[in-house]
């Protein structure tokens, strides 16, 4: 027996409410409960309904060896995804309008199909034509990849719900879709649901890979609540401004692989091109002897990657200065300028503070800190840092630098991008660079493809082009944050010398 029953539901938060309200009371939004339908089935009989069907349970320790991973052709892609996709499993890519999603899942069905998979893109969003259009500019009309367009959740199922199902299986988006048996329009928190359910099922059931594509936010989160990013196996979102060519691919969840792990690429007019060493593009427009700028070694997944980070410190004749960040979190940037005026002596209060992350990557870690109160400082004292040195570390409330995770990996890149210098944690010890040096001789010789491939991007490169791996880089430990001032006092006395 069915019986339809009405609900309202928060758009935003997915909050249940027994009557329509003009704001939620979870998430205090204004506007964002709908009404829906939904059909609720009552039990059979006065037991309860049919009795539970057993289920069969299987050793942990099975004698079946999972299937291979399969390469999407995309190593960038591959990377992200943990060595390459699991079949059966269901990877969620989110990203702001225009970002790439689209074409970054049409290159890599291109990819696959050319490598043997049978591959399937179902659109809701764009005519067959408008696919095939896109296809043609990234030189991939030639590949056989099944198209089809279709919003009908049902009718998706029937289709792929055959003896020899496809190998991959990407639908753009899952917002469009919708299932006739819910009386609410596309989009809704329980169109969403329902379609992701069923779909993720006959994934599970049939093997296939199953891509789907989510919208975004204002607020750059996934359109809805998160019960969707809890349903799907791989959440990755496309990172990038619009101004920049550089696009990054971030896994913010991965059952079957590491989470934060990125991968690069550039937008060209070909579609993305991969990057394989993104210190060197990120880096390629560097200008040396500038104040403010400050070369930091992050590592972003398993990867160690070099960015550029700027400080401009101009006077203001606002009574309350701007603080503006770019690429970075705001609230640490201020915690690091009050730790350098109650630890340091500096004086920014009157100071407009503008602080960038060059290249359009958003870094998370504290081991920023360190280069962050560096520009900060040069910036203020407007003396450059030197062109070779790169910095890493995290700063306390008490002023003292802390030691940072895998130093090691940070000082081989800095090493192997030419960088001789490199300020770090006191706890750093030194056997962390001799190891970074042992490395760089067993790897000496491997060139990255990237720099060659890249030879317009890198000439302008000041301190990096052309240069060789440094033989020996220079450590210098910083263990309070007055010890990067004092780098900086000989050309301002007014510095402050004595630890508070």
């Amino acid at each position: 027996m069915v019986k339809e029953r009405k609900s309202f539901t928060c758009q935003n938060c997915g909050a249940n409410t027994a009557k329509w309200m003009g704001q939620c009371e979870t998430c205090s939004e204004w506007n964002t409960i709908t009404e829906e339908a939904q059909r609720e089935h009552l039990p059979k009989g006065l037991s309860g309904g049919r009795g539970g069907r057993k289920i069969n349970f299987t050793s942990l320790k099975g004698a079946n060896k999972s299937p291979p991973r399969i390469s999407t052709g995309l190593m960038e892609l591959d990377r992200v995804c943990g060595g390459g996709l699991v079949p059966g499993s269901t990877v969620l890519v989110g990203g702001d309008p225009g970002i790439g999603k689209s074409t970054i899942l049409l290159q890599a069905c291109g990819d696959l199909a050319i490598n043997g998979s049978v591959v399937t893109y179902i659109t809701g969003e764009e005519a067959i034509d408008q696919i095939r259009l896109r296809a043609k500019r990234l030189k991939l009309d030639k590949q056989p990849v099944m198209l089809a367009t279709a919003t009908n959740v049902r009718d998706i199922i029937a289709s792929l719900d055959r003896e020899r199902s496809p190998d991959v299986v990407v639908i753009d988006s899952i917002q469009t879709m919708y299932a006739d048996t819910i009386d609410s329009a596309p989009g809704t928190i329980t169109q969403v649901r329902t379609c992701s359910h069923e779909l993720i099922r006959l994934a599970k059931q049939k093997g296939f890979v199953l891509f789907l594509v989510g919208h975004v936010t204002k607020e750059g989160t996934l359109a809805g609540p998160r019960v969707l990013e809890h349903m799907v196996d791989t959440v990755m979102y496309f990172e990038g401004d619009r101004g920049h060519q550089f696009r990054i691919l971030r896994a913010v969840k991965n059952r079957y692989g590491p989470t934060d792990e990125i991968g690069v690429f550039e937008m060209t007019g070909l579609g993305l091109r991969e990057v394989d060493s993104p210190s060197a593009l990120f880096l390629a427009e560097r200008r040396g002897n500038v104040s403010g700028c400050c070369v930091f070694a992050g590592i972003e997944g398993s990867r160690p990657v070099l960015l550029e980070i700027q400080a401009l410190v101009a006077a203001s004749n606002l009574g309350t200065p701007r603080r503006a960040v770019v690429g970075w979190d705001s609230g640490r940037m201020n915690m690091v300028i009050a730790v350098l005026e109650a630890r340091g002596g500096l004086a920014f209060g009157g100071h407009d503070i503008y602080l960038n992350v060059a290249g359009g990557l958003k870094i998370h870690e504290p081991a920023a800190d360190l280069a962050v109160a560096t520009a900060l400082i040069s910036a203020l004292n407007d003396e450059p840092v030197p062109a070779n040195a790169v910095v890493f570390g995290e700063i306390g409330l008490s002023g003292e630098v802390r030691t940072v995770a895998q130093a090691e990996l940070r000082l081989k890149e800095a090493k192997k991008m030419g960088f001789e210098t490199a300020w770090i944690p006191r706890a750093a010890r030194s056997g962390q660079l001799n190891r970074a040096n042992s490395a760089e001789k067993n790897s000496a010789g491997n060139t990255s493809p990237t720099i060659g491939t890249h030879k317009r991007d890198l000439n302008n490169l000041n301190s990096i082009k052309g240069a060789p791996p440094a033989q020996n880089m220079a450590i210098q430990n910083m263990g309070h944050v007055q010890d990067v001032i004092e780098k900086f006092a000989g050309t301002n006395p007014g510095l402050q010398r004595d630890r508070n």
